[in-house]
């Protein structure tokens, strides 16, 4: 290839880059780098800001999204019907818990479109409907809901005192004997437990022989007395 062919090629070349080339090829070749130096550092830019605008995207479409949930609440009894729902979520939530510890383990309570379910962990994760358990069954679900529900009202005010004891009186004479047991154990779990004192109102010989500390009723034909038996 001849020097005019060569000087050709290089005219051609910086033509194609729109660099004039003039009698001096090594500064038009200084220029075309400089140019392209340039030309690199806008892409770098364009590229950063790029990725922050995605950033930016992403995060006004997960606000408008929640901006949406929030109008879709907020509209006629919507809202109202999420606060409820919302509450009775932590409800059922701290009952399985409290459910848990009073079972020793074996239940959690659960809940579906307003259903209540109880978890049976001794019969393979079995889902009941509170329908159909038994009375020792439903007397533990409906204590520790009741349980949930007391320290869910102490938590939401700030001048309500937290639950420190409880009385109950079940009834307890209608109870078989298995139940009965069950109901005994999960008295003395709850006791377990430290945080509250527990009363129980019985004229059930079985039950009331399982409390340690004991105020008797006794009546003569002229008055009546109580007497504290136990420890």
């Amino acid at each position: 290839m001849t020097a005019d062919a060569v000087q050709r090629q290089i005219a051609y070349r910086f033509a194609a880059a729109d660099v004039p080339v003039g009698d001096d090829p090594v500064h038009a070749a200084t220029v075309a780098v400089e140019r392209a130096e340039a030309e690199r550092r806008r892409l770098r830019e364009r590229r950063e800001q790029a990725g922050t605008l995605r950033e930016q995207r992403v995060g006004h479409e997960r606000e408008a999204q929640v901006a949406r949930a929030l109008a879709g609440h907020l509209r006629a009894n919507n809202f109202e019907r999420w606060l409820l729902a919302e509450a009775l979520d932590l409800l059922v939530d701290g009952a399985s818990g409290i459910l848990r510890e009073l079972s020793a383990g074996q239940y959690e309570l659960v809940h579906d479109k307003g259903e209540f379910f109880v978890v049976d962990h001794h019969d393979a994760g079995l889902r009941r409907g509170v329908r159909t358990l038994s009375g020792g069954e439903t007397f533990q679900a409906s204590l520790a809901l009741a349980l949930a529900l007391s320290e869910q009202l102490a938590g939401m005010s700030t001048t309500a005192a937290s639950l420190e004891s409880i009385v109950l009186d079940e009834g307890f004479g209608t109870l078989d004997a298995a139940t009965l047991d069950t109901v005994a154990a999960t008295l003395e779990n709850l006791a377990a437990r430290g945080d509250r004192m527990v009363g129980v109102v019985t004229h059930v010989s079985a039950l009331a022989e399982r409390i340690p500390v004991r105020f008797e009723v006794r009546k003569d034909a002229r008055s009546a007395r109580v007497e504290r038996t136990g420890r």
